[in-house]
């Protein structure tokens, strides 16, 4: 079972490594947009995390469409047409 030590906020701190140069881009932009540094560095991770399950996603989806077509039925393509060409 693994301890639980409690501590005076919801969020979990962590030590991180970076490049100075990272750093120090990172504090400007921390600044321009008045937040924190903790939220720029949230914010960043919650894009990261979020951008990687999109990749995952289209991946998947090119998976699928490898191995079948995409390419709609004749008739479906027809109607569509005449949807679109309809006076209205």
């Amino acid at each position: 079972m693994t301890a639980v030590v409690p501590s005076y906020t919801a969020a979990v701190k962590v030590a991180v490594s970076i490049p100075d140069e990272v750093f120090e881009a990172a504090e400007e932009l921390a600044a321009r947009l008045r937040c924190s540094r903790s939220s720029l560095y949230a914010r960043a991770l919650q894009w990261l995390l979020a951008d990687a399950e999109r990749s995952e996603i289209t991946a998947q989806l090119d998976a699928v469409y490898a191995e079948e077509s995409s390419e709609l039925d004749a008739g479906l393509r027809a109607a569509q047409v005449r949807a679109i060409s309809d006076d209205r």
